[in-house]
């Protein structure tokens, strides 16, 4: 077991490094610089004072040293939880602004993933079972899982913040409150928060009901349901038996899916103008913000693999097999 953990968390090293890299590379690939995104927006500078300006945004920011002094500077400093200035936030700190921004999105991400598998592989459990429901839920949940989570969020902010006016169209909670401990700002907060939530949650619900669906009617059709059939066994024992093996594809989807999720996460705060990680990221990939694009997607490569990892966890206790694997046995 200690060999197995061993390996694993040496995996999640070598991950992280290799995506830390990629994500300290990408923002350096794009056309333009920070100091020449600053320098354009200033005005009525003569050339000598645009050239001390431009000297003074590159050491600030440190652009005028070689990339290899870079890349280690970078290392070094995340070392150190410091992730550089924010150019878009006017030299603030990079941890500090996207600390302000990641309740929003933990606050959005979380219940949507957890309720969308629950709730998915609980209705695609019973349209296995039941026709109508079956007949109802299969092609809802198709029609879900291939919209596009920008499309689905246009369309409820256009039906339910539009036409209807049940929620506000944008913004993390209306302009004219402030953030207090008060039940006014907190019934403001979740109207502002449910148009976002619902477009994650129907997109992942569609995806989870089918692969439940499909899951449980093979095991239903496998060879020990058919044995346990004919030994006389209770259907609720078979469906339980059927049931928890359905899970396990789920659970392993789960993980591969969280990237995915985290992707639509950030689209959808951008058609709404959730105050989260991506309206954040929006704003830093106009700014041409190499710091805070780092430290967004070094956000979202932790919470991946922290997540990852909780995934790998709970499968060793709902797969004796796992564990048994991990002593050196044989299932």
């Amino acid at each position: 077991m200690r060999r197995y953990f061993g390996r694993k968390l040496f995996t999640y090293i070598l991950t992280f490094f290799i995506a830390a890299t990629i994500d300290w590379l990408i923002p350096r690939f794009m056309p333009g610089n920070p100091v020449a995104g600053l320098m354009a927006r200033q005005g009525g500078l003569s050339p000598e004072g645009a050239a001390a300006l431009a000297q003074y945004y590159n050491n600030l920011f440190g652009l005028d040293r070689p990339m290899i002094d870079q890349f280690v500077g970078f290392w070094v400093s995340l070392g150190h939880g410091d992730l550089g200035r924010s150019v878009y936030a006017h030299g603030r700190p990079v941890t500090e602004v996207i600390m302000g921004a990641v309740p929003y999105t933990l606050a959005l991400l979380i219940p949507a993933i957890l309720l969308s598998w629950w709730a998915g592989n609980s209705f695609g459990a019973l349209a296995a079972r039941r026709k109508w429901l079956d007949n109802t839920i299969l092609p809802l949940g198709y029609i879900l899982t291939a919209t596009p989570y920008m499309w689905l969020g246009l369309m409820l902010a256009y039906i339910l913040g539009f036409s209807l006016r049940i929620f506000p169209l944008s913004g993390g909670y209306g302009f004219n409150l402030e953030p207090t401990l008060s039940w006014r700002f907190f019934t403001d907060l979740l109207a502002h928060w449910m148009m976002p939530f619902l477009s994650l949650f129907m997109v992942m619900f569609g995806g989870w009901a089918i692969g439940m669906r499909n899951m449980i009617i093979y095991e239903l059709d496998s060879d020990y349901s058919r044995y346990l059939e004919a030994l006389g066994a209770r259907q609720g024992l078979i469906r339980s038996y059927a049931f928890r093996n359905a899970m396990l594809p789920q659970i392993t989807g789960l993980a591969l899916q969280l990237g995915v999720m985290i992707a639509g996460s950030l689209v959808t705060e951008i058609v709404f103008s959730y105050p989260g990680l991506g309206s954040l990221l929006f704003n830093a990939i106009k700014s041409e913000d190499y710091f805070l694009l780092q430290g967004i997607f070094l956000f979202i490569i932790i919470g991946t693999l922290m997540a990852n990892f909780i995934v790998d966890l709970v499968y060793m206790v709902v797969d004796p097999r796992t564990r048994i694997g991990m002593r050196g046995g044989t299932a």
